[in-house]
This record gives C-alpha cells, sequence and structure tokens, in this order.
C-alpha cells in the first residue's frame, strides 16, 4: 500500500505488532501528549523517561492514565538521554523520541562512541515527511536540520536514506530530485556538480530503488508547468516524491515556507543511527508529533 496521506499511517500500524517507544526527558506537556495519542490509538507502547513527579502531574493535570505508560524516573535530562539510549541498546526498546532536552545533548546520547546508537561510518541525517495542501501526494526531503553543508559521500547516504523512507511509505520507485539553482550542470557550483554525479550513479545501478535526476531546480523538481514551459522533459520534473536539498539553508528555509506559509503538517526523524530517532521542532504541532511517532514506529520494522 502506497501512502499518499500521513493518517494512513495510522491505519498501516494498527495491523502490526507495536513497537516499544522510549521518550528522553519526557517532563513537558507536548510530549506527553504525543505519546499518550500513540498509545491510545494503539500503534505502540510508551515508555517516559524522565523525573517521575513532573510526568505523574503534568498527566494529572491533563487527565492522561499514567497506568497506561512506562515510567522511568531520571532526574536530569543528561541522565535521561543516556538511560533512553542504554535502553535502546539492551533492547528494551525500539526507537526513540526527543522531549524536552536540548537537540545537542540528545544527539549527544545518540553519537556516544562508547555507548551510543552508531555504527563504524555511518552518517546522521534529517528527514522531513509533509502533506502540502498544494502538492499531489507526500513529499520527502532532507536534510534540514544536522549536515550544513554535507559532501558528496553524505549526499549519496542522505539521497539512500530519502529512498529508504519512501519504500517504507510503500513507494517502491520514488523520484528523487536533487535540488540546485539550475538544471544547467555548472562545473564551479558544487551543487550541481554534485548533483549530476549522483545522477549519473543512479543511471548506472549505484543508486538503487529509485529515479534520480539532477541538477534540477525547485521549480522544475516540484511544478509540471515549468517544466513544460521550460522545454524540460523527465519523470522526476514535477512529480518528485523526494528532494535532496544542496545544503541546510535551502532545506531548512523550505521546511520552514511548508510549516508556516502552507501550513502543511509533517513529520521527522533521524537517519542513521540503529534505530529510528524522533526530533522534531519545538514550534512543531502535536500532531506533527503524533506522525513522526508513527513515522519512526514504520521504519522500526
Amino acid at each position: 500500500m502506497e501512502i499518499r496521506k500521513l493518517d494512513q499511517m495510522f491505519e498501516v500500524l494498527k495491523q502490526r505488532e507495536k513497537k516499544r517507544l522510549v521518550a528522553a526527558w519526557a517532563v513537558d506537556e507536548h510530549t506527553i501528549l504525543a505519546v499518550n495519542d500513540a498509545v491510545n490509538m494503539g500503534i505502540v507502547e510508551g515508555i517516559l523517561v524522565g523525573d517521575k513527579k513532573t510526568i505523574e502531574t503534568i498527566c494529572a493535570q491533563k487527565r492522561v492514565d499514567c497506568k497506561k505508560l512506562t515510567i522511568v524516573d531520571v532526574d536530569n535530562d543528561v541522565e535521561a538521554a543516556a538511560k533512553a539510549v542504554e535502553m535502546i541498546n539492551n533492547k528494551e526498546g525500539d526507537f526513540l523520541m526527543k522531549g524536552l532536552l536540548s537537540t545537542d545533548r540528545y544527539m549527544r546520547a545518540i553519537l556516544n562512541k562508547e555507548k551510543g546508537l552508531m555504527n563504524p561510518g555511518a552518517v546522521l541525517s534529517h528527514v522531513t515527511v509533509a502533506e502540502p495542501s498544494t502538492y499531489h501526494k507526500l513529499i520527502i526531503f532532507g536534510d534540514v536540520a544536522i549536515i550544513p553543508e554535507p559532501d558528496l559521500a553524505q549526499k549519496i547516504q542522505i539521497t539512500n536514506y530519502l529512498i529508504r523512507v519512501a519504500n517504507f511509505l510503500g513507494i517502491e520507485r520514488p523520484k528523487v530530485g536533487l535540488q540546485a539553482p539550475s538544471e544547467q550542470v555548472l562545473p564551479k557550483v558544487r551543487s550541481s556538480a554534485e548533483a549530476a554525479i549522483i545522477s549519473k550513479m543512479a543511471e548506472r545501478g549505484q543508486i538503487k530503488n529509485a529515479i534520480v535526476d539532477g541538477p534540477l531546480g525547485l521549480d522544475l523538481i516540484i511544478d509540471a508547468e515549468s517544466a513544460k514551459i521550460k522545454g524540460m522533459k523527465g519523470e522526476v520534473l514535477g512529480d518528485a516524491d523526494c528532494i535532496l536539498f544542496a545544503n541546510i539553508e535551502a532545506g531548512n528555509t523550505f521546511y520552514k515556507t511548508v510549516v508556516k506559509l502552507v501550513k502543511s503538517e509533517l513529520c521527522a526523524i533521524v537517519m542513521g543511527a540503529r534505530v529510528p530517532c524522533v526530533l522534531t521542532s519545538r514550534g512543531d504541532s502535536e500532531r506533527s508529533k503524533l506522525y513522526s511517532i508513527a513515522l519512526a514506529a514504520m521504519m522500526a520494522y
């Protein structure tokens, strides 16, 4: 089943075995409510790592039944992150979620060389799935939050992560647009030259299970009329499932435009660790956090 609306993830997950979510420093209302919603929907089992008294107080205020959740009592955010990662490594949980702690402390626990969640040589990257009302299907893109200036090797990894997420969402052969300032191959523009290399690699089978095209301006990736006007042809043009952004400025600007201007719902996870890791923005809605939990649960199989 190809998932074309974020809500469809819930129906798929209800038919599968529940995965165990471990939320690090889950002492804020938004995290607790999002986890509780996912538990009530029957799509996950929820484990909250954090100060037990604070969690129980919020649960009482918001009429959340604590008995449906497992609470692991830890009194500070650094230890909570370390404990949550330890639980994943001990097979006591299937995927991780960031609570109220800062992103750098959350990432530090994941990246810890001795006790973290990374395999040698792995690259962490942020993948977002959005449902813009102005586009005809979901769009999967990255990186918008972790790698400021990905090099060629990192872009190849990110492209494969985008393809993997699309595959888990039921898109067997996703169309990937490689964003650059123009569709012209400009050797002096790094994003353009690297997009051309990645596109050729896909053509030769070095990147599998996808149709990859680039360099392409964003207009050509998402708007078929622009491609027609410019006389461009290709399967990706105006019908992309995925976008690889040239750098974090381009990706993060697109992310915030989709959220704030287009008012789209979305979800996001970190790829590259041994398990999916939910990493949402403080400004994301409770619904987006719930969708992110669902996406991580989808990817945890």
